[in-house]
């Protein structure tokens, strides 16, 4: 499973338009940002903006060496708002180094399954703070997945100061 933007997009209209996730008859929109951040300054707070992380499973594939690896502890990072009647949401998911070859941070791959669970989690967030609803019972991923050890000094998120080793 490689990274797949347009996957993440599609998934996250098919929730949004034909799922009711958000039927509150407002425009939503995913967008990704490969560079932001968890730090919401106060102007951005003036403007709306909230922050949403979430950790799942995920894959990784070396474009080096070609070796796989899953992940039990896969960041991302949702930013949106609601101004007006349009809605925007930018993502931002976190790599991982391979620990063979260490040089670059590798954009994981997720399962459609593990997809529409972080998208419900930020929809569920959403309508928390966007329209005011009750959150109820946050969706929580529904699979586990024993992985090795993690190993902060190959994680992004852990360089970007956001990944947690406790459930969230």
């Amino acid at each position: 499973l490689n990274w797949n933007p347009s996957l993440w997009s599609e998934t996250f209209e098919d929730l949004v338009d034909d799922g009711g996730e958000l039927d509150y008859g407002d425009s939503w929109t995913l967008n990704f940002n490969y560079s932001q951040t968890e730090q919401v300054s106060k102007e951005e707070r003036k403007k709306g903006w909230k922050v949403c992380t979430h950790y799942t499973i995920g894959n990784f594939r070396c474009a080096n060496c070609r070796r796989t690896w899953p992940s039990g502890r896969v960041n991302v990072l949702f930013r949106y708002r609601l101004r007006g009647r349009r809605g925007n949401v930018i993502m931002r998911p976190f790599g991982q180094a391979c620990r063979r070859c260490h040089d670059v941070f590798l954009l994981p791959g997720f399962s459609k399954e593990i997809m529409k669970a972080a998208l419900r989690k930020l929809c569920s967030k959403i309508r928390k703070n966007c329209y005011n609803e009750d959150e109820g019972d946050t969706p929580r991923d529904m699979v586990k997945k024993w992985t090795k050890p993690h190993e902060t000094d190959l994680c992004e998120a852990c360089e970007a100061g956001i990944c947690t080793q406790r459930d969230d």
